[in-house]
């Protein structure tokens, strides 16, 4: 009989949307933690030593699994190329540099609109079709996150002025949403094998621009707060968050599980409400309300399907 620890652990592993929403939670702190550390860490150095840490922490635990799986990676190794390139690799480079120039608040609403383009993507490419119901999610939760980040006043949207550092965000956006829907090419072995993998690739693509920050004359400083925000990113955002949500995908398919993070700005909101002591006003709670409302939505199924399939080239 399984002992409680793997009982417990089990019933967790089972649940998509609690892992979700952890995921939510380490990756709203993520944006905020790349925010607040850009005066003492360059944004190559941190995503660089944000996944070299995160491998240290999880080749204990993923080496067996490693070892048995070496020869279905190594048969599937262009898939975990693109894989890690793109999540692990570029992303989260595309998006520290960013936030060197645009606010948190900023990304966070960029990053909101994923679900769309994971939606038209995975249509494009795998041939999916679309129901009402995940169409009424996705117009209700980016009406939340809008709804928050905007602080209530819709019409200072059409004021929103892109900067570099937004435009930046907006190309790693394009890139997560590539990598969200090729997840399901991942090769069929264990998740930290998986994992460890991916974040190899990622390493050695960052390594020739981390080279090149240092040159530069950009490196870290030698504070506190660097060592803080190392730490953070290294555990929580990267080998966690990325461990369930790939999860996600595997139970949930990648539109549904990208359209849940939209929970992220209201984390952010109430990381902010904490950390920064910034208030939370009414239009928290209603935003909170529609991005529940189109999970809900999304959650649901359709017995009519949207004509939003492309006949772009071969399907899965």
């Amino acid at each position: 009989m399984p002992s409680l620890r793997a009982r417990v652990f089990g019933w967790f592993w089972s649940h998509p949307y609690l892992l979700l929403t952890f995921t939510a939670l380490f990756w709203a702190g993520n944006s905020l933690v790349g925010r607040a550390a850009r005066d003492v860490m360059p944004p190559v150095a941190l995503a660089f030593w944000r996944w070299t840490l995160a491998l240290a922490l999880l080749l204990p635990f993923a080496w067996p699994h490693l070892r048995r799986d070496l020869v279905d990676l190594r048969n599937n190794w262009r898939w975990v190329l693109v894989l890690g390139t793109l999540g692990i690799g570029t992303f989260n480079t595309l998006l520290y540099t960013g936030l060197q120039a645009t606010t948190a608040v900023n990304g966070l609403l960029l990053q909101s609109m994923q679900p769309v383009l994971i939606l038209l993507l995975g249509a494009a490419v795998f041939r999916e079709q679309v129901g009402l119901p995940q169409l009424a999610g996705i117009v209700l939760s980016i009406s939340g996150a809008l709804m928050i980040i905007l602080g209530g006043n819709l019409s200072a949207l059409v004021r929103f002025e892109f900067n570099s550092g937004d435009l930046v965000i907006c190309v790693a956006v394009v890139v997560w949403s590539i990598y969200s829907v090729l997840l399901r090419k991942r090769p069929a072995v264990h998740p930290l094998s998986f994992l460890a993998a991916t974040f190899v690739v990622g390493i050695a693509m960052i390594s020739p621009f981390y080279i090149a920050e240092i040159a530069s004359g950009r490196l870290i400083e030698n504070r506190p707060e660097s060592w803080l925000a190392i730490s953070y990113v290294s555990l929580f955002p990267s080998l966690i968050a990325y461990l369930f949500f790939n999860r996600g995908v595997e139970l949930l398919g990648s539109a549904a599980t990208s359209l849940y993070l939209n929970i992220m700005p209201v984390i952010g909101a109430l990381l902010a409400a904490v950390f920064l002591m910034e208030p939370i006003g009414w239009y928290h709670f209603i935003g909170m309300g529609l991005i529940g409302a189109g999970i809900v939505s999304a959650a649901r199924k359709s017995g009519q399907a949207i004509a939003l399939t492309y006949n772009s080239g071969p399907g899965s």
